[in-house]
């Protein structure tokens, strides 16, 4: 996100990012929208006229955070009408989508709730809040506690986006896909982000050209489920009415510019023999992928309606190392769903050892309201799901660092992202999108140089700018 100057005649607006890349990404987007109604980027709450919490809910912990969160912006609101001024409440994202009316109830401060298929109608609701806000201040009573907008639209709200604005330190989001068709009984996105809607190509291409305009030479796909991706082809197109992601980023990899392209996230069942060819073919196309397994039990996988078993994710990580050998591969992982016993917990034990990550996210499951899941009988003790988490946790942690260990003395193409903790350090991304740190100037900032790597840790490597790039900076 581009960050404007605060000259004091500007609105300002705060921007809170829980969760996921698509989170980050629409962040940025709603920054977007908000830049032409005057709004500049504050650093914090108590200095922004609106504060928007763009929420997550995977988990229960990540809606609690953002209650939690909006109690102090109460009291920040309380101050602020005090003092003959006032602070607008947004709260956007899948928390409002699927709990609008209860955010409304618990928190009466907030002003706005927007589900994410709608910020880019934020300057609609913006002035009803600004409105009703109005209206009060003049002694009326009105019904209800904010603006509530959670529908989902029937147009694309990609149609209705201005461009985006920047990038960042030559790194960019580009959404392609949203929604998922899959309805995994453990997760809420079918509900709060709808049905798989996929953008079509030449929308993609076009904005992939501004963004390499605009300084990025890294592209990063993101989608709820973005391999399913079937956008529609551009009219030129030879070769079917619909393209893949492998087209999609045969196509990306064309434009010139880009240098190194990522996808984020995926599903097994959706990783067709063209996508796992792309990744030994496409030269920009990066070394990693991040594949949710979720369970290394067949029995918890049907039971997560996941449409696949242990033996086709192996299989899967097979096949793509043979295209492409160094590849990096990462994943999702749950304990603790509703009937796993001691054997299935033991069965995802096997299937990571057998895999090898290097990296990947766990959990414990979470009753998500909503969910088939969450109403599944034999739910697991809080201190099993504990200890197997734990367990899980010090296996991936041992995988991650023999990855990392084992690329100490290469020499890889890093590109820079941002300063470090210590003065003079710069910090950016290998391939394998490990975390990488050097003693460098900040003119490394977007760009790519050559780092050998020096030494591993658990979830990064230090290095040191090889001789030409040092003496280039």
């Amino acid at each position: 996100m581009t960050t404007l100057p605060t000259d004091g005649k500007r609105k300002r607006v705060f921007i809170r990012t829980y969760g996921c890349q698509m989170n980050v990404y629409d962040s940025d987007r709603m920054a977007d929208v908000l830049r032409p109604l005057g709004y500049a980027l504050s650093e914090s709450p108590e200095q922004a006229d609106l504060v928007v919490l763009n929420t997550c809910h995977i988990r229960e912990k990540a809606s609690e955070k953002v209650y939690s969160e909006l109690g102090r912006l109460r009291d920040v609101k309380a101050e602020r009408r005090n003092a003959g001024a006032d602070l607008t409440i947004a709260v956007a994202g899948c928390v409002a989508q699927a709990e609008g009316a209860e955010i409304a109830r618990r928190q009466p401060a907030v002003d706005i709730v927007v589900g994410p298929q709608a910020y880019h109608r934020l300057p609609q609701l913006l002035a009803e809040a600004e409105r009703r806000a109005a209206l009060r201040r003049a002694g009326k009573r009105l019904p209800g506690a904010g603006v509530l907008d959670t529908e989902f639209p029937a147009e694309s709200k990609f149609d209705h986006l201005p461009a985006p604005a920047g990038v960042r330190a030559g790194s960019a989001f580009l959404s392609i896909q949203e929604g998922c068709d899959k309805f995994c009984t453990f997760c809420v996105v079918p509900y709060t982000r709808g049905a798989e809607y996929s953008r079509p190509a030449e929308a993609i291409l076009r904005e992939a050209r501004g963004l390499v305009e605009a300084g990025a030479i890294e592209l990063t796909l993101l989608g709820q489920n973005v391999n399913a991706y079937h956008g529609e082809a551009p009219v030129c197109s030879i070769g079917g009415s619909t393209w893949s992601l492998a087209r999609l980023i045969r196509a990306l990899a064309e434009i010139e510019g880009v240098v190194r392209l990522r996808y984020t996230t995926s599903h097994p069942r959706d990783m067709d023999d063209d996508l796992i060819a792309a990744h030994g073919e496409v030269p920009q196309l990066m070394p990693y992928l991040h594949l949710p397994v979720q369970s290394g039990s067949d029995r918890i996988l049907e039971a997560m309606n996941r449409g696949h078993g242990r033996d086709l994710f192996r299989s899967l990580a097979d096949r793509l190392r043979e295209r492409r050998s160094d590849l990096a591969l990462s994943s999702d992982l749950i304990v603790g769903f509703p009937g796993e016993s001691d054997a299935d917990f033991d069965d995802t034990m096997r299937l990571v050892e057998e895999v090898g990550f290097a990296s990947a996210f766990s959990f414990k499951y979470s009753r998500r309201p909503g969910t088939p899941g969450a109403a599944l009988a034999d739910q697991v003790p809080e201190a099993v799901k504990t200890a197997r988490l734990s367990a899980l946790q010090a296996l991936l942690a041992d995988q991650q660092l023999r990855f990392n260990t084992a690329k100490v003395g290469a020499v890889v193409p890093v590109l820079f992202a941002e300063a470090g903790r210590k003065p003079g350090q710069v910090l950016g991304k290998s391939p394998w999108l490990q975390s990488v740190h050097v003693a460098g100037p900040a003119s490394l900032l977007g760009r790519i140089a050559e780092v050998e790597l020096t030494a591993a840790y658990a979830v990064s490597l230090a290095g040191r700018l090889s001789s030409s790039v040092g003496a280039a900076a």
